[in-house]
């Protein structure tokens, strides 16, 4: 299996580099927008897939460029695996145009804690419909959107359980005294934390 790495020298890419390296899965291009080292810059990306021919291509990067990315890899006729998050409504639609044209798996999270904790935060929800709900995540200074991706995933979970579509709090200053079916949802960012929920 050949693959290609965008955002190459970020935290992810560098883990997807090195778990490729390590399961013997040859890396045909690593793209960067600031071309560090011996990666490809970004502005290359069009000819690397077509001339290094890989069979699916793994984004980390920011939204916008990762629909420049998977608008490259729909053209070239690259599946695409797209970890990226804090994608608009308008976004995820041309994401969506995309998958038209080549496979696109849209993750927010790939952890497998992440993926057991979706169904055990579901099932809590289900048995325990009185309950109030809070999700807080931690991550990273550098982290740029807010809430993260897992929690909204998260979110869209114990809504769709609930089924009523409660209202999104989102942090709480002054007097504001909990409200019947919202869900209050705090980001902190600190340090170097990879990702609490």
């Amino acid at each position: 299996m050949r693959i290609g790495v965008t955002g190459a020298t970020g935290r992810m890419g560098r883990e997807v580099r090195e778990e490729a390296a390590a399961r013997g899965i040859e890396v045909a291009f690593a793209t960067t927008r600031d071309a560090a080292g011996d990666l490809d810059s970004a502005e290359e990306f069009d000819a690397l897939a077509d001339a290094r021919n890989p069979d699916a291509v793994v984004d980390f990067t920011v939204p916008e460029v990762s629909l420049d990315y998977v608008t490259a890899c729909a053209t070239a006729g690259v599946p695409v695996v797209v970890g990226t998050t804090g994608f608009s409504d308008a976004e995820l639609a041309a994401l969506r145009d995309a998958g038209s044209d080549v496979p696109v798996l849209l993750g927010a999270n790939f952890s497998r804690g992440v993926q057991a904790l979706l169904d055990v935060v579901a099932e809590a929800v289900g048995a325990l419909p009185e309950y109030d709900v809070e999700v807080t995540e931690t991550h990273h200074n550098g982290k740029r959107d807010a809430p993260s991706g897992t929690a909204k995933v998260l979110l869209d979970r114990i809504e769709a359980v609930r089924g009523d579509g409660g209202d999104r709090v989102h942090g709480r200053e002054g007097e504001q005294p909990r409200e019947d079916g919202e869900i209050g949802v705090h980001a902190r960012r600190a340090g170097d934390v990879t990702g609490e929920h």
